[in-house]
């Protein structure tokens, strides 16, 4: 159907002409030659847009705009002018028209301000409509999804959330793991009770017991005075293990034991603490490979994976990237004091089309960047900056004529030596847990 445009002027060959190319251009155009007769017309049906000349006979261009946007803020105003009023134009702008011509204009100038003032409206239009969907349907405590996978996600966290159950999320790194296990302990009866984080890949091994149980006064050099551990911190709330699969094993036996019993004791403390702690775990890892390379306890795998919540990443659910990227738009455009507005259609295409390897994160990064490089009100495609780089990959340095397990540990040093000796990095470069990993270096007889 063609969209309908209302065009004001009182000049009889002006109109006339403004008719003819407007109509062989494909729009409906419906004529006014006074205000007066614009807002009567206006009355009986809105148009797309509304053309109009400044200088009519009665109430001129400028208290017609004023008056529509009294009506509707949203429908789009252009102002006609000859050279002679530009500074009533910039009037009219600041007063809200959505742009202006100066007469005389070509035929070129009139469809493309017509174009770009109709697709502003249409960015505008898909904008309020996404903010709509982010507000009612498809937002779930800031976790935004309107694919069936997410509505599935959000429909175990809802009925999952109130009951005593351990929880086991699971997806990649930058899928939102962190707020869903938030989500879950908000709609809990612990709600006003602690939420408690521990990141088990940040840890140091050797402080990972101290951190977890808490220690007394001596327990080992440096142990000024007692402190209570994450668990300690949780009682009656939440404990979210956030990569659990970075536990090591001799901890892990201890972790089942809290898990199961829900006691332990600080070190150095023979006092045994009892807590009352719902526990979440995530992992970004294959738990159940790591089962079989012997990494991850088999029995602590089961009593972790009672109720398990698996996450798809962003790629395999690209029709809820338009909602994000409008949700991440609207809060870092905030901080910008609103200088940009809108995502433009090539944006959210060339958004659509990416991979995103780091998800939801790396979709928020690029957002948030854009909107501090944007040198206009609306992002297009240009405005998008994607990280293209292929990742590195192995194992393009090793010389000819290795076995398989020479070439394993050659892989494993190089690994080690980029990662500076740090085992969870080169664990990541490798694709391994840091358990599968000091597994294989145990085997090997390498030492970091």
């Amino acid at each position: 159907m063609p969209k309908k445009l209302l065009v004001v002027e009182d000049e009889p060959n002006m109109l006339r002409v403004l008719e003819l190319q407007l109509s062989a251009a494909g729009y409906q155009v419906e004529k006014a030659t006074s205000a007066e007769q614009a807002l009567s017309s206006l009355e009986r049906g809105a148009p797309e847009l509304v053309l109009t000349d400044l200088k009519l006979p009665g109430m001129d261009g400028l208290e017609l705009l004023v008056r529509i946007r009294r009506v509707d803020s949203s429908l789009p105003v252009i102002i006609m002018t000859a050279f002679g009023t530009v500074e009533t134009a910039v009037q009219a702008m600041k007063a809200g028209a959505s742009d202006y011509l100066l007469k005389p204009f070509s035929l070129d100038d009139l469809m493309l301000t017509i174009e770009k003032v109709l697709e502003l409206r249409l960015l505008r239009d898909e904008n309020r409509r996404l903010k709509e969907e982010l507000g009612h349907r498809y937002q779930f405590d800031n976790i935004i999804g309107r694919s069936a996978a997410m509505q599935e996600v959000f429909s175990a966290v809802s009925r999952v959330a109130p009951t005593r159950a351990t929880v086991l999320l699971a997806g990649e790194s930058g899928i939102g793991k962190d707020l869903i296990a938030r989500a879950i302990h908000h709609h809990s009866p612990r709600r006003d009770h602690p939420f408690v984080k521990i990141n088990c890949s940040a840890i140091p091994e050797n402080l990972m017991e101290s951190e977890l149980f808490g220690y007394e006064k001596g327990a080992f050099t440096g142990a000024a005075g007692p402190r209570a551990g994450k668990f300690e911190q949780a009682d009656g709330g939440t404990v979210f293990l956030d990569e659990i699969g970075d536990v090591p094993p001799a901890t892990q036996v201890k972790l089942l034991r809290v898990l199961q019993e829900r006691e332990f004791e600080r070190l150095g403390s023979n006092k045994t603490i009892s807590v009352d702690m719902r526990v979440i775990a995530a992992t970004n890892q294959d738990l159940r490979a790591a089962l079989e390379q012997g990494a991850f306890r088999e029995d602590l795998y089961y009593r972790l994976n009672v109720v398990p919540i698996n996450i798809p990443p962003l790629r395999e659910r690209r029709e809820d990237i338009p909602l994000l990227a409008e949700h991440f738009l609207a809060r870092y455009a905030a901080e910008t004091a609103g200088r940009v507005h809108a995502l433009a259609h090539s944006a959210i295409e060339k958004l659509v089309a990416h991979h995103w390897p780091g998800n939801v994160r790396e979709l928020e990064n690029v957002i948030q960047r854009a909107i501090v490089l944007a040198t206009d009100l609306t992002l297009d495609a240009s405005d998008i900056p994607l990280d293209s780089q292929p990742r590195a990959t192995f194992p393009s340095f090793l010389p000819h004529g290795l076995t398989l397990e020479q070439y394993e540990q050659e892989l494993i040093r190089e690994a080690l030596r980029r990662a500076g000796g740090n085992k969870s990095q080169a664990a990541r470069l490798l694709g391994l847990t840091r358990n599968a990993l000091r597994y294989r270096l145990t085997q090997m007889g390498i030492e970091a």
